[in-house]
């Protein structure tokens, strides 16, 4: 099941890079033209810049436009994340199936196949259904970066101490963008039945890599990256919360634990009133 997810997440990301082959890195404007430029991005431009005269500033533009965005978005993220938890609960018993069925001839193979078909089935998981939502989600993502990155007014406007087209001087953003990214995927991995070392790996180098990206970016998108990244933390406490998970996790393992205890007891009273 990775393998397909790592598959079907590739495969949207080759086809997002196939369909922006043709976009370029010019300025958006009111004579930009075909489907990627002329029509999104100037309008999620136009969006931005319509929010900054509301809201006082191109950096309040950013921040709210960002907010609507995932707020748009947040069904898919809630149904990724109900289809990765459930995913997640089962992993003890896929990897038992595997160390079950771990001979790699073709029939222990294909019986591995279909009691873990059967696995999915009962435990109401479609292996494809968590990566889906990602590809949709990628497009959007990318246009509101694109957006901001290829807006001239939006680069040159000013928000707090920053000059959005200019790096961050005091480098808050960037360190804001790496310790939110990093609350992110660790209150995520908190909240799985167990983690093991690539997770671990993740969860330390992914901010490590966007601290280092954000010290060049302009600062416009550092915000758009800070604000993101808030709002993941935000969304996790709220639907994912994993104190709330492993609470509820511990519940159900008692609840089997007491159910088992209820069994072998029933068990040993039938076989004592055998013996009388």
């Amino acid at each position: 099941m990775k393998k397909l997810k790592r598959f079907v997440t590739m495969f949207g990301i080759i086809g997002l890079a196939v369909l922006l082959t043709a976009c370029g890195n010019q300025p958006i404007t009111e004579h930009s033209t075909g489907l990627w430029d002329g029509v999104i991005l100037l309008n999620f431009s136009r969006a931005i810049i319509w929010l900054a005269h509301i809201f006082g500033g191109y950096g309040m533009g950013i921040i709210v436009f960002t907010i609507i965005v995932r707020i748009i978005i947040l069904p898919l993220m809630v149904f990724q994340t109900r289809s990765m938890r459930k995913t997640q609960e089962i992993q003890p018993q896929l990897k038992a199936l595997q160390k079950k069925y771990s001979s790699r001839d073709q029939e222990t193979m294909a019986k591995l196949r279909e009691e873990q078909q059967k696995l999915y089935s009962e435990a109401g998981v479609n292996p494809v259904a968590g990566c889906l939502p990602m590809v949709v989600q990628l497009p959007i993502i990318w246009a509101l970066y694109q957006a901001i990155w290829r807006t001239d007014i939006l680069r040159s406007g000013h928000f707090l101490w920053l000059q959005l087209g200019s790096r961050d001087p005091y480098i808050i953003l960037p360190i804001l963008a790496a310790v939110l990214t990093f609350l992110s995927s660790w209150l995520m991995m908190k909240g799985q039945p167990e983690s093991n070392s690539m997770t671990t790996m993740m969860t330390v180098s992914t901010p490590i890599i966007i601290f280092i990206t954000a010290l060049s970016l302009p600062s416009a998108l550092s915000l758009y990256w800070v604000i993101t990244n808030a709002f993941q933390v935000g969304q996790t406490l709220v639907i994912q919360n994993p104190w709330k998970i492993r609470r509820e996790r511990e519940e159900k393992l008692r609840e089997e634990r007491d159910h088992e205890r209820q069994v072998k007891k029933a068990v040993r009273r039938a076989k004592q009133s055998r013996r009388k």
